[in-house]
């Protein structure tokens, strides 16, 4: 039988949004007051929202409650019929831990629903894809949302999420230093960098189109040769349509990024290849061993013969571009400019 990526239904004009935390809770300044923030800011569109019950949770390890706690929330909200998509409260550092208590059988057959969540969260960003081809969206966390006005960002993600919006492209500066804090919860992003693509091919055109998919390397590596890596079964699965990879890094340095495409590579996880996009890192600028973060990428993904875009606007450094897991897209780059088309139908 054919094989068909799911795409959820979209948030209708008054649907219902709800929030979980199978990563960290919104227990803490500032992610409590941008996460209040945020539900006042949906109410006034005219959603509803519903809160799991860890939602300002701040009891778990790396998470907001313990993992068969988060992955009951999960569970629950997936199968409620009220909210019609789920935003996750925030990243974490633990939520590996949770996919053990996920019924991803189960996730697999239901009605699918978006996820929106970005970091830790790609725990479930992809693996929503990988075993369940259904589509998600790699994005902001619900405190974001709570920033007053919002960067066109936001704007961006919800425009995908509410069906207005089936592209989107690269912002002209992103945040260094952010301004917010316990006493400016929200602050919008603070951007003043230029946005500076580093190309591979360096010339000036750039297309190339497949399946999106991808995350956060801190927390792909760990799937590595679990029960849950299943890419490279999926890469076969959509062979002819092939995989456009995007990945960025949190805590990782170039070293560590090296080893973790390293690790990604000798998996099989690159087979089917289009392309590549990797967002600015955290490690931004820094070296070791006379290594930056663009030689950590090159020296791995150079072998397989594709474009490489660097520097683009995903990750930990924001603004980041929504990006939707599992749809067709098409990379577009005319120089220092960068769009991608979603196929959403």
């Amino acid at each position: 039988m054919e094989t068909r990526m799911r795409r959820p239904e979209f948030l209708s004009k008054n649907g219902t949004i709800g929030f979980v935390a199978p990563a960290f809770g919104c227990n803490i300044e500032p992610y409590r007051s941008g996460f209040m923030a945020a539900q006042e800011t949906f109410q006034r569109l005219g959603h509803g929202c519903k809160l799991g019950p860890n939602c300002y949770e701040g009891s778990g390890i790396g998470i907001s409650n313990t993992p068969d706690k988060c992955g009951e929330e999960l569970n629950a909200f997936f199968a409620d019929p009220e909210p019609e998509l789920l935003l996750s409260c925030g990243g974490g550092e633990l939520m590996c831990e949770v996919l053990d208590y996920i019924d991803f059988e189960k996730l697999a057959m239901e009605r699918p629903k978006w996820f929106l969540g970005y970091s830790d969260n790609t725990n479930l960003t992809f693996l929503l894809t990988t075993l369940c081809d259904t589509m998600s969206l790699y994005g902001p966390c619900a405190p974001a949302f709570g920033m007053n006005p919002w960067h066109p960002a936001l704007q961006d993600a919800y425009d995908i999420l509410t069906g207005k919006r089936d592209w989107v492209e690269g912002y002209p500066l992103w945040e260094k230093d952010s301004w917010k804090d316990e006493e400016h919860p929200l602050e919008p992003y603070h951007v003043t960098e230029p946005r500076i693509l580093k190309k591979v091919p360096d010339v000036e055109s750039i297309v190339m189109r497949g399946r999106l998919l991808g995350g956060c390397l801190d927390c792909l590596g760990n799937l590595v040769g679990t029960k849950y890596d299943q890419v490279a079964a999926f890469a076969d699965r959509y062979r002819e349509d092939g995989i456009v990879w995007y990945l960025e890094a949190c805590d990782l340095g170039p070293l560590s990024i090296r080893r973790a495409l390293w690790q990604l590579s000798h998996a099989d996880w690159f087979r089917h290849v289009r392309g590549f996009l990797i967002g600015r890192p955290m490690c931004f600028g820094s070296e070791e061993f006379g290594l930056d973060s663009y030689q950590a990428v090159t020296g791995i993904l150079d072998s397989y013969g594709v474009p490489i875009i660097m520097d683009a606007d995903l990750g930990h450094l924001p603004p980041m571009m929504p990006m939707v897991n599992g749809a067709m897209t098409k990379v577009s780059v005319q120089g220092n400019q960068i769009s991608l088309q979603y196929d959403l139908s």
